[in-house]
């Protein structure tokens, strides 16, 4: 069984603007955050995206990056969500 206590799920959702992308994954490297997987589309005008990260090496707390992230959608007037992959799972089983 593959251990997921140091995945995380990041979602971006709102208005498509230039540079969300680019803005998350810039923090994400320099906060030693991995992308193993991503997925974004855009429909009429609304921007989706889905993250798989591996915060293994992460250099900041897990809360810290909750809040900065928090921020920085809040600068691009997007909602950014950061959940452990375990609690993610737990929340959206069927």
């Amino acid at each position: 069984m593959e251990n997921t206590a140091e995945k995380a799920i990041i979602t971006v959702v709102g208005k498509d603007t230039i540079g969300i992308i680019a803005k998350v994954s810039a923090y994400l490297s320099e906060s030693k955050v991995n992308i193993l997987d991503i997925s974004q589309t855009i429909v009429s005008g609304f921007f989706n995206m889905m993250m798989i990260v591996d915060v293994k090496h992460m250099t900041k707390s897990f809360t810290e990056c909750q809040k900065e992230l928090d921020q920085i959608g809040e600068a691009l007037g997007v909602s950014i969500k950061c959940q452990r992959e375990e609690i993610f799972e737990k929340m959206h089983r069927i």
